[in-house]
C-alpha cells in the first residue's frame, strides 16, 4: 500500500478513548489509537498513529514526554498494567502485560517484550529483539541480564496500579 493510501486510512480515524482514560494537558493523540479502561497519557506525550495503529490495554500509563509511533510494517501494542517511563520512545513494537519500561528507554521496530519484564532506564532495544517473559534488560544496546524474582515481578503491577490512583485524582481535580 502506498503512503497516500495509508495516510487516507489512518489519519481519518479518530482515537477511541474509554471514558475512564486520562489525557493530560499537552498530550497529543492522532489517528488510529485505541485506549482501554484506566489508561493514562501524561503531559506532553505524543501518540501518533498516522500509518499504522496503536493499541494500549487497561491500566497502563504513558508518562511525560514519551513518543509512541510506528512504521508501515509494525504497529504498537501495549498490554495491561504497563508503565512506560518518562521520555521513552516506543516505536513499532509489542509490550506484553505487566512490564516496566525505564525512563528514557528506546524500543525499536519489531521488538517483542514478554510479560512481567523490566527494561532498565536508558536501554536501547534494537530491531526485532525478543525479550522472554520475566526478564531484566539493561544497556545500550540492551542485553538480557537475568530472570526477575517473584517480588520484582509483583512490583511491576503495583507501579501501574499506583498510576491508576494518581490518574483518578488528576481526572477529578485537574485539567478542568
Amino acid at each position: 500500500m502506498d503512503l497516500q493510501s495509508r495516510l487516507d486510512i489512518y489519519l481519518k480515524k479518530k482515537p477511541k478513548l474509554d471514558p475512564t482514560t486520562f489525557i493530560a494537558n499537552g498530550a497529543i493523540i492522532i489517528g488510529d489509537v485505541e485506549l482501554k479502561s484506566d489508561v493514562s497519557i501524561w503531559y506532553n506525550a505524543t501518540l501518533r498513529a498516522d500509518i499504522n495503529s496503536i493499541k494500549i490495554n487497561s491500566s497502563s500509563n504513558i508518562q511525560d514526554n514519551c513518543v509512541i509511533h510506528l512504521s508501515d510494517d509494525y504497529g504498537v501494542k501495549i498490554g495491561s498494567y504497563v508503565t512506560i517511563g518518562h521520555s521513552s520512545v516506543i516505536h513499532g513494537c509489542e509490550i506484553d502485560d505487566e512490564c516496566l519500561i525505564g525512563i528514557n528507554s528506546t524500543i525499536l521496530d519489531g521488538v517483542k517484550i514478554g510479560k512481567n519484564s523490566i527494561i532498565g532506564a536508558n536501554s536501547l532495544l534494537i530491531k526485532d529483539m525478543i525479550i522472554p517473559e520475566g526478564s531484566l534488560v539493561l544497556g545500550t544496546p540492551a542485553k538480557i541480564i537475568r530472570e526477575l524474582t517473584k517480588k520484582e515481578k509483583k512490583s511491576i503491577r503495583l507501579w501501574a496500579e499506583k498510576y491508576v490512583k494518581i490518574k483518578n485524582f488528576y481526572k477529578r481535580f485537574c485539567n478542568k
